[in-house]
């Protein structure tokens, strides 16, 4: 019996290694990723309209609105447009007052960012609002003040779907917001970092995100609860590589508890899972025909596109280290025959698993350069971990099934 847990523990162990060795290999490539976008020689030309979905968002607004007419960017090359979607509180009298173009929508059956952004497009397009590329922001947002600047000079590069770094905005306020920092960190940096080199697609994150104009008049934004993962699918179908500007940074406010960013989380999840289901088989028969055909570099973009949806969570990821880890020692302390050293070889995956994924912490942590206080909240990792589990648990069971739901704000 214990030779047969022995097999099925190195068998699940044997999987891990293969995830987490794909972590290490972004993790060793991203060293050599240029972090600083070189800026032009000639004065900005693109003209920017920058799109804001806000529901209910009266108290963060105005922060973002007054950091986004402070960036270092010529004033008449782009505009602010606020969809004031479905709101009951004074969104709208707000933008106006800050200067900003708004665009009220009430629709109580099609609810949410996705089809918020879809109508303000139709709009604009409408109106023939003059521009050479479209940034998305979320209402919680501020961005750095050489944003503009950066994708800017992206842009005049060729470049047509870039994504910035997207972070926590304040991540010393509790250790929950400490962790979120952390997976950011691993998730938007170190990730995208390794990708450019190896020539992934960065993924689009859902904010801080910049399109040329022809891209979202030949792919329609989605409207599903993850619509910025399908539609980064769609564009790597298509061929299209998401590009990463590490130095263009969008920061955003994250729930200060557990139980504020469940909602949040569940859409999430439930979303990647769903996404998973749908675009892997899709993505693993195009990347074959590519091997087929010998185009190689489109081959590993697709792959690399499974991958990011087949690694589950980093807490998940972790957890489930741990589990085999322990599942492996307690099968070599209670078979002292070793038979044919299969429980050696057990521990060896375990710790091979385990030292990897410190690595990757450490590396991503050191890459954003993240303040002493974060690293003190990875001591409350654990806890974070069993949350997390149990809330995968309850999407596989088939709980939370509500539909869009407003992530709860921070209150001042």
């Amino acid at each position: 019996m214990l030779f047969w847990l022995q097999l099925f523990v190195i068998f699940i162990q044997v999987l891990l290694v293969a995830l987490v060795g794909y972590l290490m290999l972004l993790t060793a490539v991203s060293w050599r990723a240029p972090r600083h976008t070189k800026q032009r020689e000639s004065k900005p030309t693109n003209r920017f309209l920058i799109l804001v979905p806000a529901h209910n968002e009266e108290r963060l607004l105005p922060t973002l609105l007054a950091n986004l007419y402070q960036v270092d960017y010529p004033k008449d090359l782009y505009a602010v447009h606020v969809v004031a979607d479905n709101c009951t509180d004074n969104t709208a009298s707000i933008v106006q007052q800050n200067g900003a173009h708004v665009h009220e929508r009430f629709n109580s059956e099609l609810r949410g960012k996705g089809y918020a952004l879809q109508w303000l497009l139709q709009r604009l397009w409408q109106a023939a609002e003059p521009h050479d590329a479209i940034l998305i922001l979320d209402a919680d947002s501020s961005i750095s003040a050489n944003f503009l600047r950066v994708m800017d000079a992206r842009l005049a590069q060729g470049e047509r779907v870039i994504q910035s770094y997207y972070a926590v905005r304040d991540p010393e306020q509790s250790w929950s917001i400490s962790l979120r920092y952390v997976a950011l960190a691993l998730l938007h940096y170190l990730r995208p970092l390794g990708r450019m080199i190896l020539g992934g697609s960065t993924g689009l994150k859902g904010n801080g995100m910049v399109f040329a104009a022809d891209i979202l008049k030949k792919h329609e934004w989605s409207a599903s609860i993850t619509e910025d993962i399908e539609f980064h699918m769609a564009l790597v179908l298509d061929g299209e590589r998401v590009m990463f500007a590490p130095d263009a940074i969008v920061e955003a406010e994250m729930p200060h508890d557990l139980a504020d960013s469940q909602t949040q989380n569940t859409r999430w999840e439930r979303g990647r899972l769903q996404m998973a289901q749908t675009y892997v088989p899709q993505l693993l028969k195009a990347s074959w025909k590519a091997v087929r055909a010998g185009e190689y570099g489109r081959a590993y973009l697709l792959f690399d596109a499974v991958m990011e949806h087949i690694i589950p969570p980093f807490s998940i990821l972790a957890g489930l280290t741990g589990l085999g880890f322990l599942a492996a020692l307690i099968l070599f302390i209670f078979d002292p025959m070793h038979r044919q050293n299969i429980g050696t070889i057990n521990l060896i995956l375990g710790s091979v698993n385990i030292i990897g994924q410190i690595i990757y912490i450490f590396y991503g942590l050191h890459l954003v350069q993240a303040p002493r206080q974060i690293y003190k909240a990875l001591l409350y990792a654990p806890g974070f971990v069993f949350w997390k589990i149990w809330l995968y648990i309850r999407i596989l069971l088939g709980r939370d099934k509500d539909g869009w739901v407003r992530t709860a704000r921070n209150q001042t």
